[in-house]
This record gives structure tokens, sequence and C-alpha cells, in this order.
């Protein structure tokens, strides 16, 4: 099987091919959390707790939509409309966060939630069998340098404005709160302050790159080495590093482990994982979340993001990524599938990162750009083209990957604007949780809130 990130239940039995030497059910409880008279004593624990940690990754408010609904209606200038009841959603949409948006405040908390749960891994490495060691590590390593990279983009400054050695960034917490217990409050480190953007950045990118040469090529449902390669093209792209961002992309690409799906719609109408997903979170009727159904498909709350006209003039006649939209209600179906997986890292997405890192650098690691892009092209059934300019990459990368959370970030790291809202504007930046600020007076609020 593909690389999955698998939220799941507590108390279910879980299969893990990665983390045992042989393909058996374990009996491991993968809880969210660990009791103190309990603890974390032998191997299974450790496991248990790693468990708990991608069941976190996966939530609502993370990888399971969060991260990438909050970033397509923060970087929206006129392509989709806010139509839903929820105020939360609503704020971001509109630019006009509240300290208080319960939505933002989760963010933060299952992020450091899961972090927490990663330090008590790491902290208790000793435990661990030693076959199991390295994919264990490298998980936990993924995980909190993962939700770093996320924590330091959503609220902090982005990495090209102005200095990322003085801007703000968010706490970095590299042990445990308690290391008997993975689901202890980080808030009781009531001393926290914010390290920089760019001291965040360090920390994610060393944890990534350690993850890398820890973690196994095939990992079951959890991360691998390609995940965190594919993360770190993601970081280094967000750092207009167009080299290392091509480099790690291509590491994803020639591994030869993941292929295109025959056609766009067939990548998302599938319900499990496919041969296209570097890693994704798996939903079922019985586990784990799909918010993208939830706010963007008509079977989960009825479509609160409604898809204009302006993003649907985008795409050329014949591209097949306009079958993916109902347009009778103006919504996408890319997320139908309410039990379906999120798709939180795709080949394609490679595939238009190295183009890009090739073209901008001038380097032809791996394929030419024009090459990666009439590869993408392919798929949805448009001519391959014959010259190529960085727009057509920006634009194949915006129609590919819409709605799967890229459109904020890529106008910052262009530094583009937001309708009259520069990509400097404090609104594009979450505020720092005023309940965290209750507890630690400590974690400076960021400008204009």
């Amino acid at each position: 099987m593909k690389n999955i990130l698998r939220t799941l239940a507590a108390g279910m039995i879980l299969t893990l091919p990665i983390l045992s030497s042989c393909d058996k059910k374990l009996d491991i409880d993968p809880v969210t959390n660990v009791a103190a008279e309990r603890a974390l004593n032998t191997s299974a624990d450790v496991q248990a707790a790693l468990v708990g940690g991608y069941e976190i990754l996966g939530n609502r408010y993370l990888y399971g939509g969060g991260l990438q609904y909050y970033s397509d209606l923060l970087g929206d200038n006129g392509e989709v409309q806010w139509s839903g009841t929820y105020s939360q959603p609503r704020e971001i949409f509109q630019k006009a966060i509240l300290t208080n948006n319960t939505f933002v405040a989760n963010t933060w908390t299952q992020a450091y939630q899961a972090i927490n749960i990663a330090n008590t891994v790491l902290a208790n490495m000793d435990k661990v069998n030693e076959a199991q060691k390295k994919a264990v590590e490298g998980g936990a390593k993924f995980i909190r340098g993962t939700l770093y990279f996320e924590l330091a983009r959503y609220y902090g400054k982005a990495w090209n404005d102005g200095s990322p050695a003085t801007n703000l960034a968010v706490p970095l917490v590299l042990t445990p709160t308690d290391p008997t217990n993975p689901d202890a409050s980080i808030a009781a480190a009531g001393n926290l302050t914010r390290n920089t953007v760019a001291e965040v950045y360090a920390q994610a990118i060393k944890d990534l790159t350690e993850a890398e040469t820890l973690l196994p090529a095939s990992n079951g449902f959890f991360a691998t080495t390609a995940s965190a390669s594919g993360m770190l093209s993601r970081v280094y792209l967000q750092q207009n590093k167009y080299k290392d961002a091509a480099t790690e992309a291509d590491k994803v690409i020639s591994s030869g482990r993941y292929s295109l799906m025959s056609t766009y719609a067939e990548e998302f109408a599938s319900k499990t994982n496919t041969q296209e997903d570097i890693i994704a979170t798996q939903v079922t009727n019985q586990a784990g979340v799909n918010d993208l159904n939830t706010f963007y498909s008509s079977f989960g709350r009825g479509g609160d993001i409604v898809i204009l006209d302006k993003h649907l003039d985008l795409y050329e006649k014949g591209d097949d990524r306009l079958n993916s939209f109902d347009y009778d209600s103006y919504l996408t179906t890319k997320f139908d599938n309410q039990y379906g997986n999120v798709h939180v890292m795709r080949l394609a997405e490679m595939y238009l990162t190295r183009a890009e890192g090739n073209f901008r650098a001038g380097t032809t690691i791996g394929a030419a750009p024009l090459r990666d892009i009439n590869t993408v092209r392919a798929r949805v059934n448009l001519d391959a083209l014959t010259t190529l300019t960085l727009g057509d990459i920006l634009n194949e990368r915006h129609l590919e990957l819409a709605f799967e959370g890229f459109l904020l970030h890529d106008i910052k790291r262009m530094a583009l604007s937001v309708g009259s809202l520069p990509y400097t504007s404090p609104k594009l930046i979450l505020p720092i949780p005023q309940r965290e600020r209750d507890v630690n007076a400590n974690l400076v609020q960021n400008e204009g809130y």
C-alpha cells in the first residue's frame, strides 16, 4: 500500500507493517493519551503513542481539512464565495479573524498536542525495539517537523516578509511536557516565548531531513522517506530555494514508487489510497474526518464554499479538470467522497515543484520543466506546450492543486496580493489564540490583533 496518515478511533486494533518486523496485528491501542500510572514502559506503548500522533495529524483542524481550506479562504481574491453559516470560517474568508476564533485556536492546540506526542516518543526511544527504532524515530520527527513548518507559515510572517531572523513565529518545544503522558497540556509551560521564523524553519528542516534518512521507502499507513522529501520540497519552495525544492521533489519522482492516476477524476473518486498519493489522511465511516468534504461538497454541509466564474474561466477548453465541478450548484466535486482520503501530498505536486524549481534556478534536475508540465497537462487531456514560461507553470499549479491548500502560501512566496491586501498584510496571518495568551502572557500577539 502507498503511504497514508491513518486517522484512527481510540481503542481500534491497528495493523502496523511499518512498526513491526512482520505483517501481523499487534495488541496496541492507538490512543491519543497515556495515563501517568500506565506510563510508556514498553516498545508497544511508545508505538501506540506514535499512532496517536498520526491520528491527531489527521484531525479536522490540521490535515483533515483545516490546514488546506484556511489557505484557500485567506488567499481568495474572488474565485470562491463563503456561503456557510459558521462564523469562524467566514472570519477567515473575510480576512477579519477574531483572537477568540475557535478554529484557529483548535489548530494551535491540536498541532502542539501532536508535537508533544512526538517529543514524548523521542524521549522514550530507549524502550523501542531495535527493529522498529528508525521508523518510530523518523515518524515522530516527520510529525514534529511538518507541524512546525505549518505553524510558522500560518502564525508568523512569510519567509520573504522582512527578516526571518527577527520576525516571530511560534514557540519551539522540543521536550515533552510530561515524558509519561503524551497528552499533557503544553500550556503548562507558562513561560514559553515565540521563536523566530528562521529558528522554526531551521528546526522543521532538521527534523524532516533526519526523518528522510530514518523512514523506510514503504511504511504502510504512515510517513515514508518520500513523504519527508516531499515535505522538504514544500519548505524549500516557501523559502524560494528553488534548486533545493527541485532536488527534493525529484527524489520522490525518481523513486518510481508513485505514478499519476489515469484521469484527474479517478484520483479523487477513490475512497482509499491511490498510486498517486505520497501521503494522505485515511477516512472511513468509523474513523477520521474529511472537512474538505464538509465545506466544499454538496454531500457535506451542502456546499459552504461556492466556486465562482472567475476561477472556472481560468481553464482551457477541453481541460478534464473542468469535469470536477457541479455546474448546477457551482461546487467542486473533488471532495464528494465523505469517507474518502484527504490527499495531503500527490505526485502531481512534485512534478509542478520540480518544474518551477528547475525553471527558476536554471537547473535540470531530473526532467526538463517543459516535460514535467506536459506530463501534468497530458493527464487532463490538454495539448503539449512547445514553449514554456513561468506563468504557464504557475497557472498549471493553481489549477491542478486548486482547493488543496496551496493558494495563500504561493501568494506569499511570490510576493503577490490578495485583492487590495499586500502579501505582508497582518490580516493574512492567523492571530495567536487569546486563550493561549490568557495562560501565557509571554506569547506576544501578532500585529493588527
